[in-house]
C-alpha cells in the first residue's frame, strides 16, 4: 500500500524555527557513527570470511585433483587443460592439519549461517524497541571470543568448529538489522544513501583486508599460519568493542556530545519522534504490505550471488585460475576493493540525483538494483567461458561482476528505511532471515555442481546466480516503493509532509527562515 500519491522523496518534516545554524556534515555525530560503523562492519566480515582463506591452508588435502600431482614429494602440479604450472611451497604442503573432505569443508563454510538466520529478526525487533547500541555492542564481543578460540577447538574436533562458527552466526546476525534500527533514527532523508553506503562499505573492506592478509598469515603467519587469522580477526573485533560501547547511542537525543544544531536538524528531519522507542509493530500491515515481500525477493537474490562468491572465490582461485596461495588472497580481494569503492559512489550518486529531483526514491533505488543485478550476472557468465590461459581476465570479470553489486547500496540494502524508518529493523531482521537461506544453500550446491572443479560446473554454478539475479530486476524493478508507508508513520504524530521548494539537507538548512 503507497503511502502517498508522491513519491515522498523531497517531502520532509519541516519546522522552520529550528533551522537557522549550519550543521557540520562529516564531522558530525552521525558521520561519526557512519564511521564507527564502516569499522563494526570490516570487523563483522573479516569474523565471517576469515574462514574461507584459512581453510585452503588449515587441510591437508589439496583442493585440486590428487591425480593433478606428479608424486607426493613433487613441489610442481600440472593442469592439462590449463597447461600452467602451480608452484606450492614446501611449507604450503605441510601446513595442513585436517584431513577435511570437499563436503565437510562445504558444511563448515555453511555452518555460520545456521546460526545466523536465528537472531535476525529478534535482533530487529529488539532494537526498535529498546535501542540497539548495547545489542551491537555484545554481539561483537561475543563473535570476537569465539573466533579466538578456533585454533584450540579446530585441533580438539571438527564438530567443534561447526559449533564456533553457529556461535559466531548467532552473534553477528544481530548486527545489520540493529544496524539499520539505528540508522531509521540518525539519517536523515537526503543524506540516507551516503551514510548508509559509507557504513556498509565496511563490509567489503573487510572481505578485502582478511582475504589480502590472510593469504599472507598462512604463509607467514604464527601458529601454523592460519592460526593466526583467527587470533588477530577474533583480537581486532574486542578492541572495537570497546571503541563502540564509549562513543556510539542509541538515538541523537542520548548522545553527550552532539550540537544542539545537529539536533535539531535531525530531530526535524526524521520522520517520527526519534527519542521514543517503539512500543507496538503492525505485525499484520507490514506482512501484508508488498513492500516487506519485494524486500524479501530481491534481498535472497542478492545473497544468492554475494555468498555463493565470498563463500567460493579463495576455492575457485585455486582450483579453476590455479593461483598459488599468496596472490590467492590478495586476488580474492581484487573484486572487494572495486566494489567499496562503488558502493560509497553509489550512495553518493544517488543522493545527489534524489536530492536535485532528477529522479523520484522510487525510481533512483529501481534503476540502480537494475545496474547491479544485470551487470553481476552478465559478467559472472562471462567469466564462466574465458580459458584458464587468460586467468587474468577472468580475475577482471569477477572484479566487474562484484563492482556492479555495489550499487545495491543505492538500491534495496536502503529501501526498508525509506519505507518504514521507525521499523527499519525488524523489516531488515525479517528480510536477512530469508536472505540468509542462500548463504546456507549456496555453498553447498556450489559443491555439489563441482565435484572435479572443472570450468565447465563452475560455469553452471555462475548461470544459477544470474538466473536469480534476473528474477530479482523483474521483483524489484516492478513493485518497489519509495515512500513512508501509512502503517509505519506515528499514529500520534502529524506527519503530513510539507514540498519544500529546495530539498532539505544539512548544508542548506541555515538558508531557511
Amino acid at each position: 500500500m503507497e503511502a502517498s500519491k508522491d513519491d515522498g522523496s523531497n517531502n520532509v518534516c519541516e519546522n522552520s524555527e529550528s533551522f537557522k545554524e549550519k550543521v557540520p556534515i562529516f564531522l558530525s555525530q552521525r558521520w561519526i557513527l557512519a564511521y564507527l560503523f564502516l569499522t563494526g562492519y570490516f570487523n563483522v566480515y573479516a569474523l565471517r570470511v576469515n574462514i574461507s582463506v584459512a581453510l585452503v591452508c588449515m587441510v591437508r588435502t589439496p583442493f585440486q585433483n590428487s591425480t593433478l600431482m606428479n608424486s607426493s614429494q613433487s613441489n610442481i602440479s600440472t593442469d592439462d587443460t590449463c597447461g600452467v604450472l602451480d608452484v606450492t611451497s614446501p611449507r604450503s604442503q605441510e601446513r595442513g592439519e585436517f584431513d577435511w573432505d570437499k563436503n565437510t569443508r562445504s558444511a563448515i563454510l555453511s555452518s555460520f549461517f545456521y546460526g545466523y538466520v536465528l537472531t535476525q529478526i529478534p535482533g530487529g525487533w529488539l532494537a526498535d524497541r529498546f535501542g540497539g547500541k548495547r545489542i551491537y555492542g555484545t554481539a561483537m564481543a561475543i563473535s570476537g571470543v569465539a573466533t579466538l578460540l578456533m585454533p584450540v577447538f579446530a585441533r580438539t574436533s571438527v564438530i567443534l568448529v561447526y559449533v564456533l562458527r553457529v556461535v559466531v552466526g548467532v552473534a553477528t546476525g544481530v548486527v545489520f538489522p540493529v544496524g539499520h534500527s539505528m540508522w531509521g533514527r540518525w539519517a536523515p532523508p537526503l543524506e540516507r544513501s551516503k551514510l548508509i553506503a559509507t557504513s556498509y562499505v565496511g563490509a567489503s573492506v573487510g572481505i578485502i583486508g582478511t582475504f589480502a592478509a590472510s593469504g599472507l598469515l598462512c604463509e607467514y603467519g604464527f601458529d601454523n599460519g592460519w592460526g593466526s587469522i583467527f587470533y588477530i580477526t577474533g583480537g581486532l573485533s574486542c578492541i572495537w568493542t570497546v571503541v563502540w560501547f564509549y562513543q556510539a547511542r542509541d538515538s541523537p537525543s542520548e548522545h553527550p556530545r552532539i550540537s544542539k544544531a545537529e539536533l535539531r536538524y535531525l530531530t526535524n528531519a526524521i520522520e517520527f519522534d526519534t527519542s521514543r522507542k517503539v512500543s507496538d509493530i503492525p505485525w499484520k500491515k507490514m506482512g501484508s504490505s508488498v513492500v516487506l515481500w519485494v524486500g524479501i525477493c530481491t534481498h535472497m537474490c542478492a545473497n544468492w550471488g554475494w555468498y555463493t562468491l565470498l563463500t567460493n572465490l579463495p576455492a575457485f582461485m585455486k582450483t579453476v585460475l590455479k593461483f598459488d596461495i599468496k596472490s590467492n588472497g590478495g586476488l580474492s580481494s581484487l573484486p572487494y576493493i572495486c566494489h567499496s569503492i562503488m558502493s560509497i559512489g553509489a550512495g553518493h550518486l544517488a543522493d545527489f540525483l534524489r536530492k536535485n529531483k532528477i529522479l523520484t526514491t522510487r525510481q533512483t533505488r529501481r534503476l540502480a538494483q537494475t545496474i547491479s543485478f544485470a551487470g553481476a550476472g552478465t559478467f559472472l557468465v562471462a567469466t564462466g567461458f574465458v580459458p584458464c590461459e587468460k586467468k587474468y581476465l577472468a580475475v577482471l570479470f569477477l572484479c566487474l561482476a562484484v563492482t556492479m553489486t555495489g550499487f545495491t547500496r543505492a538500491g534495496y540494502s536502503v529501501s526498508h528505511i525509506d519505507v518504514a524508518p521507525k521499523y527499519s529493523g525488524i523489516m531488515l531482521g525479517i528480510c536477512n532471515t530469508m536472505a540468509t537461506i542462500p548463504g546456507m544453500v549456496a555453498p553447498l550446491v556450489a559443491g555439489a555442481l563441482t565435484p572435479n572443479d572443472t570450468q565447465e560446473e563452475w560455469r553452471n554454478v555462475f548461470y544459477m546466480c544470474a538466473v536469480f539475479y534476473l528474477i530479482g530486476i523483474i521483483v524489484f524493478g516492478g513493485f518497489a516503493r519509495g515512500e513512508v508507508q501509512s502503517w509505519a508513520k506515528d499514529k500520534d504524530t502529524e506527519l503530513d509532509s510539507v514540498d519544500i521548494k529546495e530539498p532539505l539537507t544539512s548544508e542548506s538548512i541555515h538558508k531557511i527562515q
